[in-house]
């Protein structure tokens, strides 16, 4: 499998599973608070990498670890929770249009913070995919006669910072980390992050939720899986493509969840 063809493929699949990501957020609301979907989605992620984690953690250098779990903070731990809170009053294709902010924030995070020289063309086309992005979305939209409500702009903030966040990880990733095996970075990353959601869930009051309730229980498997797809297998895919393809490249996956949520619901208008 060529190089390209095999970044191509993870960036497809990653589109495919971020993009889920937003249905199960708002499946998870059912029966859990925000603050409780977040935090049993990393703790679910960390999880099923302890076993892991055990054998990697050594492979980590002593002088990369605090590195490895800052990575874990900024781009899984504080996002999740952000995402989590905003997606409770947000319409998703604004939340996924506001998540497309990412390649831009990498652009200007690099150049301004890591003092990265990235030629003007590529700068031009992240600006013009993301108005691309953007006019593909809300056409569709006004032809329809629906609105996207800008309301509660403080929950677009939370997204917009999350996108910030995101685009910081890239950066960190991509300069700090990227001569680390991307599965190594993951699991070690991930599974530390038990110790801060556990203790999250303990004081949310986690363990008095009524778990007979089909509501509950459905809400807490939607934010396993959302745990598990969409924080764990997609951080390992996502820091292989870094490795792989470069941080703007994985970055434009973020283009790319919003046109597969607009190709999906053409789909589901035809049947």
């Amino acid at each position: 499998m060529s190089n390209k063809f095999a970044s191509w493929l993870i960036f497809i699949i990653l589109c495919i599973i971020w993009g889920s990501s937003f249905k199960l957020m708002h499946d998870s609301q059912e029966g859990l608070s925000a603050i409780q979907i977040a935090a049993v989605r990393i703790f679910s992620a960390g999880f099923v990498f302890i076993p892991f984690a055990f054998f990697h953690f050594n492979k980590i250098p002593k002088n990369k670890l605090g590195l490895v779990i800052l990575s874990a903070v900024v781009g899984n731990l504080l996002p999740a929770f952000l995402f989590a809170e905003a997606i409770t009053k947000l319409d998703s294709s604004l939340a996924g249009i506001l998540n497309s902010l990412t390649p831009i924030c990498v652009v200007v995070i690099g150049i301004f913070f890591f003092k990265d020289h990235i030629k003007s063309q590529k700068i031009w086309g992240v600006i013009t995919g993301f108005i691309g992005l953007v006019l593909l979305t809300v056409i569709p939209m006004i032809i329809d006669n629906e609105t996207i409500s800008l309301e509660n702009f403080g929950y677009t903030l939370l997204i917009v910072i999350a996108t910030f966040l995101y685009g910081l990880n890239v950066n960190m990733v991509g300069h700090y980390l990227k001569g680390l095996n991307p599965v190594h970075v993951a699991t070690v990353s991930l599974a530390v992050m038990t110790i801060p959601t556990g203790y999250i869930l303990w004081q949310q009051g986690f363990l008095d939720l009524n778990f007979n309730s089909v509501a509950v229980q459905y809400s807490i498997w939607a934010s396993v899986a959302l745990g598990i797809a969409g924080s764990a297998i997609a951080t390992v895919l996502f820091y292989i493509l870094v490795k792989k393809a470069g941080m703007l490249f994985a970055s434009l996956v973020t283009y790319g969840i919003p046109l597969l949520h607009s190709f999906g619901d053409l789909l589901m208008e035809k049947k």
